[in-house]
């Protein structure tokens, strides 16, 4: 058997008040004064002084702002390649990621197609990069959705939705800076946090479970708890211990692999443009069949923290756009067999799928 040599990111920092250091972190990898350093930063802290007058740019170095309301795209991606090859005449010294999922997930992505040619597209899939990425930096400012750690960028690309999975995708460095994540609205605290738990229920649960993964998913399936169930913590430690889970819960799916929820999200997202910590927490929210326990638990949770999900998403959908959600879901492969084992075709059928997103 061949195991998979797993690339993980080399330097982290955590502590509060760490994104201090991110100058300091910068400076020595700066290639020359005219190689910049890109920032994408998520356009909810333009005007934010607090976070921006922290972000150390300096020489030819660019910030840009990106909305996060949509899920990331790999056109998204070519076309911020784009703008800084045609505004800066060098290789940036690297791309520093600050925000959610989808502006980490982009970091990673326009790290590395500045070194690969064509299209982000033509690179979603498993193990298509070729060439390494620029230097890239991750900073979180919300916790939960593992992007910080994991080996993959999912982007919503013209036929799927799929990640660019490779070795050259994790960062170089990430800063995990709790204090960062104190302003985070409480439905999307809890949309985003569940994410993280998910990742825990699906590799827990997997066919692809090993000890490795285990050891992780454990621990952040007990932070999930103490932050979501016992609800002891004062904001600091709750803020400290998510970031830990979203740590933990993204290793624990690094060396395994997520489940239904998360294939059958994709097909949400894909067609309807369903954000995805909110469409793991549609989807599972009718996954007893699959994760009886992980539901169950999953229901007391949103019930002790008031929230409620939206209702009849999939209503209108005709039999096309059924279809097209179908399609995205089954071609994650991997997905279904962690979740259901070799023989998940036998069981995995069209019209099962259907009947579950008519639940929705």
């Amino acid at each position: 058997m061949k195991y998979k040599n797993y690339p993980m990111v080399s330097r982290i920092i955590f502590g509060r008040g760490s994104f201090n250091q991110l100058g300091d972190i910068l400076s020595t990898k700066r290639l020359n004064a005219k190689a910049p350093f890109i920032f994408l930063v998520d356009d909810v802290f333009k005007g934010n002084s607090w976070i921006n007058s922290r972000i150390p740019i300096a020489y030819d170095d660019q910030l840009i702002y990106i909305s996060a309301n949509e899920e990331p795209k790999t056109s998204q991606v070519d076309e911020i390649v784009e703008q800084i090859i045609l505004t800066h005449k060098e290789r940036p010294s690297g791309i520093i990621g600050i925000g959610g999922g989808t502006i980490l997930d982009l970091a990673k992505a326009v790290s590395i197609m500045i070194t690969n040619k064509g299209e982000a597209k033509d690179y979603q899939g498993w193990d298509l990069v070729k060439n390494e990425a620029i230097y890239h930096v991750g900073v979180p400012t919300i916790s939960g959705t593992g992007a910080e750690v994991s080996r993959t960028t999912v982007l919503t690309g013209p036929e799927k939705k799929l990640g660019i999975n490779s070795d050259y995708t994790p960062f170089d460095q990430v800063i995990l800076d709790p204090e960062l994540t104190k302003d985070v609205p409480k439905d999307q605290w809890f949309y985003t946090g569940m994410d993280c738990y998910i990742h825990c229920i699906e590799s827990l649960n997997g066919t692809y479970l090993n000890a490795f993964s285990q050891s992780y998913g454990e621990k952040a399936f007990e932070l999930c708890k103490e932050i979501f169930v016992e609800n002891n913590l004062s904001d600091e430690e709750a803020q400290d211990k998510l970031m830990m889970a979203s740590w933990h819960g993204g290793m624990s799916i690094a060396y395994s692999q997520v489940g239904v929820a998360h294939a059958m999200s994709y097909g949400l997202s894909y067609l309807l443009g369903t954000k995805h910590g909110i469409g793991n927490c549609i989807v599972f929210n009718h996954l007893e069949e699959f994760y009886t326990e992980g539901v169950k638990l999953f229901k007391q949770m949103k019930k002790y923290h008031g929230i409620t999900l939206p209702e009849g998403v999939c209503a209108d959908l005709d039999d096309y756009q059924f279809d097209i959600m179908i399609d995205v879901a089954l071609g994650l492969e991997p997905l279904w067999e962690n979740a259901i084992g070799k023989n998940w075709k036998q069981v995995i059928t069209r019209d099962k799928l259907k009947t579950l997103y008519q639940k929705m």
